[in-house]
């Protein structure tokens, strides 16, 4: 790479740009995928999971934002289970704002709430970020949003609903500081 001149640089970045223009593709390609099997034991698939929680905080008058990031935020488990929170916040971190990407990084450790108890963990490891600004943000998403999305009889809106959001978001430009807004917290929509 140290030998690349600037001209070669500026080749690869006009080249890549077809690849990124498909990441929306990729990114509904692994939801599709998701929507195929479940884990054992659990009653829905981890797609039906996201797609609950995506219906449920458009239901609740969330923006596309927060809708994109409840669709999302567990499409890292294919690939990184041990660490999907982190692994999905990175996936979407560059075209949401920084709070939902926070909340989706941090939702794992914010779900142990409900059940590390049962395993002998701290259900109450989340609070070592009681002092962060997405705090109260995080325990409500997965209050709201994450927690309450794995009933099978839920009416559940399809992938395709959520498809022009998604391509929506990944069409931004990535690290958009407008997008971003780091430090911004505004919270999900009230009750």
């Amino acid at each position: 790479m140290k030998d690349g001149t600037r001209d070669d640089y500026l080749l690869l970045e006009e080249l890549e740009k077809p690849y990124l223009a498909l990441t929306a593709d990729r990114v509904l390609d692994e939801l599709k995928r998701q929507a195929e099997a479940t884990l054992p034991g659990y009653r829905i698939t981890r797609a039906g999971h996201g797609l609950q929680a995506a219906t449920r905080a458009e239901a609740q008058g969330a923006d596309i934002d927060w809708i994109v990031g409840a669709l999302l935020h567990d499409i890292g488990d294919g690939l990184a289970p041990q660490n999907h929170d982190r692994f999905s916040a990175e996936v979407i971190r560059p075209f949401v704002r920084w709070e939902v990407a926070w909340v989706v990084g941090h939702h794992g450790i914010f779900q142990m709430l409900y059940y590390a108890h049962h395993y002998g963990w701290d259900r109450h490891a989340r609070d070592r970020f009681r002092d962060h600004p997405c705090f109260q943000v995080c325990a409500d998403f997965c209050e709201r949003w994450d927690q309450a999305s794995f009933d099978p009889d839920f009416p559940t809106k399809p992938i395709a609903h959520f498809e022009p959001m998604v391509r929506a978001v990944f069409a931004r430009k990535a690290h958009d500081p407008e997008v971003i807004r780091e430090g911004v917290v505004t919270g999900l929509p009230a009750l």
